[in-house]
């Protein structure tokens, strides 16, 4: 076990597992768009859009249930303990998020969508520093927020100010989404000490995904246009899901959040290529504006990096002078 923990702690694995989901996760905007073409969803049509995350996401659970279960020899089911907990998350992580995620993300071109949900890191941070206690809010952590913070406005702008295209239920609801998924990443830090962070995810998002698919069919939601090549995307969706969420999970529980979510600022160089590439989306992507905006927030990964390193050194100081 300490050989796995010190494993998991080093910091190429670190940065290898984390890209792994960062590449996982900027797929995802162009994918959800692209669904909503397969299945002939229209950006009025929330219900479907509902329907499809509720349909994406129980098969998430499963698949992550399943994997898990298979690696680990053994069936996972959470403690008695621990519905709380997948009850919770499931709320945070996937229900809230994604409802908003959904909607946002069909209001909205996928390259300022990935831009946007970039604010999760500093706001993950934040909450877990100011809110839960669990590091401290140094001044490199602050500027790097604010950094990454200023690439989130900066891809909203014209030579205007704020773009005419922002509205509450595109650009305002991928905000929220990202502060919900920002509480949720410090509740797995701490739910992760007590319980097996794939059988976290596995569960809740199963139970998420039913309550979305019964209130998407309630409003009258429906999904038209299964076909092998829609089919295979739902899936490859899903497994986005079951795999960086489990693993993001895994190192959340030996890692301090700053450590961990600082990578997530690579959610929209992925995001921006990937939607650049299969949206056709070249024109927003490759601006200066854009350019600016990608190299604000990975300075911002250099930065809140460099400022954990310093923050590491005094305590391993503070410890070798106490020892002395």
């Amino acid at each position: 076990m300490k050989n796995k923990e010190t494993f998991l702690q080093k910091g190429w694995v670190i940065a290898l597992l984390a890209m792994v989901c960062c590449f996982l996760w900027g797929s995802a905007f162009p994918c959800v768009k692209i669904g909503y073409e397969l299945f002939h969803i229209s950006a009025e049509d929330i219900a479907s859009q509902i329907l499809f995350a509720g349909a994406r996401f129980t098969l998430a659970g499963i698949l992550a249930v399943a994997i898990g279960s298979f690696l680990s020899k053994k069936p996972l089911f959470p403690q008695k303990t621990s519905w709380g907990m997948v009850i919770k998350l499931c709320l945070a992580q996937t229900v809230i998020q994604y409802l908003l995620f959904y909607i946002g993300l069909a209001n909205t071109s996928g390259v300022k969508a990935s831009i946007v949900e970039a604010s999760n890191v500093f706001l993950s941070i934040l909450i877990s520093a100011l809110l839960f206690h669990y590091e401290k809010l140094g001044m490199g952590k602050i500027v790097g927020c604010l950094l990454g913070f200023a690439g989130v406005v900066l891809i909203n702008l014209n030579g205007t100010g704020i773009s005419g295209s922002v509205t509450l239920l595109g650009e305002g609801f991928i905000f929220l989404s990202t502060l919900s998924y920002a509480f949720s990443s410090v509740l797995i830090k701490k739910y992760a000490q007590l319980e097996n962070p794939v059988t976290l995810s596995g569960y809740q998002f199963t139970l998420g995904g039913i309550i979305m698919s019964i209130v998407a069919l309630a409003m009258g939601g429906r999904l038209h246009g299964f076909t092998l090549r829609s089919t295979m995307l739902l899936v490859y969706m899903a497994l986005i899901s079951a795999v960086a969420y489990s693993l993001w999970g895994i190192l959340l529980k030996y890692n301090p959040v700053s450590k961990v979510a600082v990578y997530g600022f690579m959610n929209p160089v992925f995001g921006v290529i990937l939607s650049a590439v299969l949206l056709k989306e070249q024109n927003q992507a490759f601006t200066v504006q854009g350019l600016i905006s990608l190299i604000l927030v990975c300075v911002g990964i250099y930065i809140v990096n460099k400022d954990f390193s310093k923050e590491t050194n005094e305590k391993t100081a503070g410890i070798n002078i106490s020892a002395s």
